[in-house]
């Protein structure tokens, strides 16, 4: 469609404002079949287990039980027994909360925090004058985070509706820490997440968060809502990743780990590494 400027309003015509239109309904649609799809998956596992492999550590056939395969991304057993085992669900690319380095008496928060693993782990470090609250946009998820909230007796810990990359439903300057395991890959906009992250810190403040990154990026027309939630397909590279936690207002930011992911072997032609990464406000 060609457009045409006009000289005397200073403006385009209405042909460019309907390209404008045409391109912001398609990403607003695939944006949104994709969170569908994500929550669709994601509440399945809480019935089923993960059978689609989302974000798992390792090979989908390996046959790693979840409590297994958590440790194989750094989790230690003897934390993991600490827990209600319905929490552990064997799905991430790293283990950020052992860089919190969180204190009794802290706020910190987990995005995208399933069926609590990282919460119920960082609620024995805040202890009962800190606070640890989970965000997830999955109903079946903070449902089921809920109930093994209830059976660990935890009286610190609190779960919230949210999505990451448009509200998280918590005041500015309000956390001390944030964490988060192989979610902010399956956000459209990632820049945005991490505004909202940098929104709700307070100074000083620390984000500590595993994800993925990639040595190609997809090509936004082959994009596939059904593989989105692989966390594979929405990698970035590592330079594109760490300009985007910059673009949100973090200065002080530090690879505390890296390594390969799938033993190294290629998703479809791309190299795919896992990160965590640690960022103060």
């Amino acid at each position: 469609m060609s457009f045409r400027y006009n000289p005397t309003h200073g403006n385009y015509t209405e042909p460019f404002y309907l390209t404008i239109l045409i391109v912001y309904l398609v990403n607003y649609n695939v944006e949104n079949s994709i969170k569908d799809d994500i929550k669709k998956k994601y509440s399945k596992i809480v019935v089923s287990g993960n059978t689609d492999c989302c974000c798992m550590p390792g090979e989908c056939e390996s046959g790693d039980s979840p409590i297994d395969a958590t440790k194989l991304i750094g989790y230690n057993q003897k934390d993991l027994e600490s827990i209600p085992e319905e929490a552990i669900l064997g799905v991430g690319c790293g283990a950020p909360i052992n860089h919190a380095n969180l204190k009794e008496g802290e706020t910190v928060v987990d995005l995208g925090s399933g069926a609590g693993i990282d919460i119920f782990l960082a609620a024995k470090k805040v202890l009962d004058s800190g606070k640890a609250i989970g965000i997830d946009m999955t109903d079946q998820m903070l449902e089921k985070a809920r109930e093994n909230a209830l059976k660990g007796n935890y009286s610190n810990v609190e779960f919230k509706k949210g999505d990451i990359e448009d509200n998280i439903p918590l005041n500015h300057n309000s956390v001390d820490a944030v964490i988060s395991n192989c979610v902010i890959n399956l956000t459209m906009n990632k820049t945005n997440a991490f505004k909202e992250v940098f929104r709700i810190l307070r100074k000083n403040g620390r984000m500590v968060i595993s994800d993925l990154i990639t040595d190609v990026e997809l090509p936004p027309g082959e994009i596939n809502s059904d593989q989105w939630c692989e966390c594979i397909y929405g990698a970035l590279t590592k330079e594109n990743y760490l300009l985007c936690i910059k673009q949100a207002g973090f200065e002080k930011i530090e690879i505390m780990e890296e390594r390969a992911y799938m033993d190294g072997e290629k998703v479809n032609g791309r190299k795919i590494s896992s990160l965590v990464i640690k960022a103060i406000k």
